[in-house]
């Protein structure tokens, strides 16, 4: 945790951002309860230090579900504050927080039957925590699509989704209904030729600079209404191009709780993007 008396910034790499955040003394668990409650209901403990204490606090406050998510089912409305405990008379805790999930943790009911990989994962997280997702008939392009994880997603959504890769997409995924395999390259494209789309999705693996300009292209050819692109980072983190992805207008960068040494990067022709 890392505290600044600065104003709030899209930081990529929080799990979860705490607005105005207030210190008070506690004499009890039953005082630090009274006082959580009485700014609202869903609180969510975050313990690496004094864990019983904050559990027992947790304990007494209107239960939370830390359930896996059901894909598709939205996330609740109401705000999701945040506490912790300096020591154990010091309570910090902040009503406003980003994540609509305790401590920006997003489980899933998984599937292991179905996806040939598990950045589906990933997938289904961005599009929950953006709150919109590709509707039947809408058309999609899918870029490094093997082998089809990313597909699967959008195809069990009902969308048209051409999978652009130069390795074949998993059989069951290429035999669903509104899926096209294009053989090639997705760095190949010239969008400048190719139909427009509802939604630009890329799990591809290159550098970042590399996507980066692959994303210019798209954004001036103005073929794209929306695009979600993972920005993986091979050794060292690239931040320079990490901080061009972020101040493209319209764009939104952040890190899911299921990437791992990457980013994803959100963008909408509308405007600003919205996550939780």
């Amino acid at each position: 945790m890392f505290l600044s008396p600065e104003p709030a910034v899209n930081a990529a790499w929080a799990a979860n951002t705490w607005h105005d955040p207030r210190e008070a003394e506690i004499a009890s668990i039953a005082e630090a309860a009274n006082l959580l409650k009485a700014e609202q209901r869903n609180w969510a403990a975050y313990a690496p230090l004094h864990h019983r204490r904050a559990s027992l606090i947790q304990e007494k406050l209107p239960h939370v579900s830390a359930k896996p998510l059901v894909f598709g089912t939205p996330l609740p409305p109401a705000p999701m504050g945040s506490f912790t405990l300096l020591a154990p008379d010091r309570l910090l805790y902040a009503a406003r927080c980003d994540s609509a999930r305790p401590n920006g943790e997003y489980g899933f009911v998984e599937n292991r039957n179905d996806p040939p990989s598990r950045a589906y994962l990933k997938l289904w997280e961005a599009l929950t925590r953006l709150g919109e997702m590709p509707q039947p008939g809408q058309k999609c392009l899918d870029l490094g699509a093997c082998p089809g994880g990313w597909t699967w997603v959008i195809a069990s959504l009902g969308a048209q989704v051409d999978a652009i890769d130069k390795a074949p997409l998993a059989p069951n995924v290429a035999a669903m209904p509104g899926v096209v395999w294009r053989q090639g390259s997705a760095f190949a494209l010239d969008p400048r030729n190719e139909p427009a789309v509802d939604w630009l999705f890329s799990d591809v693996i290159c550098y970042p600079a590399r996507l980066l300009a692959l994303v210019q292209r798209w954004i001036a050819a103005g073929k794209a209404a929306r695009m979600l692109c993972t920005v993986k980072f091979q050794g060292e983190t690239d931040h320079e191009t990490a901080r061009a992805f972020a101040a493209i207008p319209g764009a939104r960068l952040l890190h899911l709780h299921h990437n791992k040494h990457e980013l994803t990067w959100f963008w909408s022709a509308a405007g600003s993007v919205a996550l939780r």
